[in-house]
Order: structure tokens, then sequence, then C-alpha cells
């Protein structure tokens, strides 16, 4: 077994604080990696404070990771010592069913295995990216381009997949309309993907105050959601409406702004219940839809992807001990646009 350092929280309401956590010995097709860096994402936040239901703590969110192969089982085919890879929502799924099949585990039909806050097949809790090390079954491990440095390759394991998934899914190119809803973590990943599809490309944010960044990371337009011109303006504009938030918005609203045929996804997930009124679907031929993470084929689609368009996420990187700082300013829209944690710093 491998013993690492990491970061672990022991409550809701209590703080991170130096751990030990116990990494199983490799099995036949195990890679065990050296991680470099892991990003801070809001689902962490959500899962740390037991927002999204009971917790088994302690806990070491993280599901973000970047770093270095630095021993493989007996049978692993794909890597070797030295490798440059990540490790991203999930670690493991049945591998049986229709959907795993399809190459989408991320939609396994008997629960795909998280990164962190699962049970893994040997019947223990999962312990995720803030630590030294981790250990993973091959086919659950991507590879990270040469020209992609680690810092900016691990938030390209959530927010990369997350936002570029349904993109693709839902047609974002060339003549088509795309907003996107929000300008945080996700929304600038978005924007940068949309962009690069070739689509055209709306950021629409409470305010204004990130509208230079937006312009600059892709967008072709810019509008504050807290003018109520802006829904008379754009109504029925979009094709595809891409919603990032992690709060309750006015669904209705944002779904005026479809054309005929227009879907609204949400991959932002609140806490809480969002409402829906079925007349703003039917009228138009509208769709309400979500979507997770892509498969393990598609998130390296995603990364080649972000290599060959030279995409990555704006990050600030902070050491171990500023985790909770960090959480703290996440809550309160104070980052552009992704924490990445230097694992160096444990």
């Amino acid at each position: 077994m491998i013993t690492a350092k990491a970061r672990a929280i022991d409550g809701p309401d209590k703080p991170f604080r130096p751990a030990e956590i116990i990494r199983r010995d490799l099995d036949l097709h195990d890679v065990l990696i050296e991680i470099k860096y892991a990003g801070i994402c809001h689902s962490d936040i959500h899962t740390a404070h037991g927002e999204w239901g009971p917790v088994h703590y302690p806990l070491v969110p993280g599901h973000e990771i970047a770093g270095v192969v630095t021993a493989v089982g007996p049978n692993v085919t794909k890597y070797k010592v030295g490798d440059r890879v990540g490790v991203g929502c999930m670690v493991d799924s049945c591998g049986e069913c229709e959907n795993c099949l399809k190459g989408e585990e991320q939609y396994c039909l008997k629960g795909n295995i998280q990164t962190y806050a699962g049970v893994d097949k040997y019947g223990e809790p999962t312990q995720g990216g803030y630590s030294t090390h981790i250990v993973v079954t091959e086919d659950f491990v991507l590879r990270i381009p040469d020209n992609i440095e680690f810092d900016v390759a691990a938030p390209l394991l959530c927010v990369g997949i997350t936002t570029y998934s349904p993109l693709k899914h839902w047609g974002a190119a060339p003549g088509k309309k795309v907003a996107i809803v929000g300008m945080g973590g996700l929304g600038h990943m978005a924007v940068q993907i949309a962009h690069a599809m070739g689509a055209e490309v709306t950021v629409l944010s409470q305010t204004l105050k990130k509208k230079e960044d937006g312009l600059e990371l892709g967008a072709d337009h810019y509008y504050a959601t807290n003018d109520p011109e802006t829904f008379e303006k754009l109504a029925g504009t979009f094709d595809l409406i891409i919603n990032t938030v992690s709060a309750k918005i006015h669904l209705d609203a944002y779904l005026g702004l479809l054309a005929l045929d227009g879907t609204l996804v949400n991959v932002g997930a609140p806490a809480e219940p969002l409402s829906v009124g079925v007349m703003n679907l039917i009228g138009h031929r509208r769709s309400f839809a979500g979507s997770m993470i892509g498969g393990i084929r598609e998130t390296q689609e995603m990364l080649d992807f972000c290599a060959k368009h030279n995409i990555v996420p704006k990050i600030e990187v902070i050491s171990a001990d500023q985790i909770d700082e960090a959480y703290e300013r996440v809550l309160a829209s104070d980052v552009k646009y992704r924490f990445v944690i230097d694992i160096s710093t444990m």
C-alpha cells in the first residue's frame, strides 16, 4: 500500500487539515500517479459541505487531477512510467452495461465510481486529488498532450469536458448561435470551446464586469442579465444555451431566449430544485436538458481538441494551506477563473 499526503475535511463546517491516506496496492490494470496539480471545482465545495447528500468523512475532494505515472500493474498496456496523465470525475464503472459499452461510462446504469465520495469495487471509500498520489485503473486515466502544462491541464478534466460534451452533442458549429450563462470556471471554458467550434458566442452574465475577458476569450457578444432590456432584445435568438451557473436562476426568462427548436442545457448543479413553465417549452418546441461530464473517449477527444486550438483555463495557483480561503472566494465569485492546488506544497 502507498501512503499519500493529503488535505482532508472532517465535516460540513470543518476546515481542511493535513492528513495521510492509504492508496491500494496496484492491481493488474492499475496505474500509480504522482499528482502535480489538482483543480478546485464547485462540486468539491457542494460535496465537502454535505449539500448533495450524506458524506463519508473524513473526505479528500478533488477530481481535476494532473500528474505523472510512477508505477504500473503487471498487465497495464496503455501507460508507462513517466507518462503525463490526468484523472477526472470518475475512476471506474461496471464496463458491461449498455451505456458503458457505448463509451458513455459517466451514465453507467449501475452508477460510475466517483473519484471521491464514492465506493470502489473493493468496498473502500474513494478519496480524490487533494493528495500526492492516486491509484486508478488504466481505462480511466487520460493522456495529457505535451503542449498543455500540468497546472492548466488539471481543470480541463472537469470544466473542459463538462462544457465540451454538451456543446458537441447539441451541435455547436458555424451558423449556430450559442449563449453561455455565467462567466465563471465553467463559463469561461464554454466560451473558448464554442468559439473554437465555430459558433457565434454570446455571454449572459449578471453584470458587464467580465466583459473584456469574455470578448478576449472568443465571445462575439456580451450582455448583462441584470438589465431587463437584455431579455427583450435577445428573445427568440439562440439555438443553444449552456447554463453553467450552480445557483437558482429564473429558467423561464432564459427559455424565452431560445429560437424554434432551441435547447437550454444545464451543466451547473444547484443544490435546490429549479422550476420550469411548460408553456415556455411547448410554444416554440424548445427543450430543457441536462448534461454531465463526458465518457473517457470523449474526454480524451476534448484534451486533444484543446491542445489543437490552444485552449486552456485561466487559473490561480494556490498552496495546500489556502484551500479554505479558496472555497470562500469561489462562493464569493472572487476567482478568475479556477483555483489549482500546487501539490508539491502538501
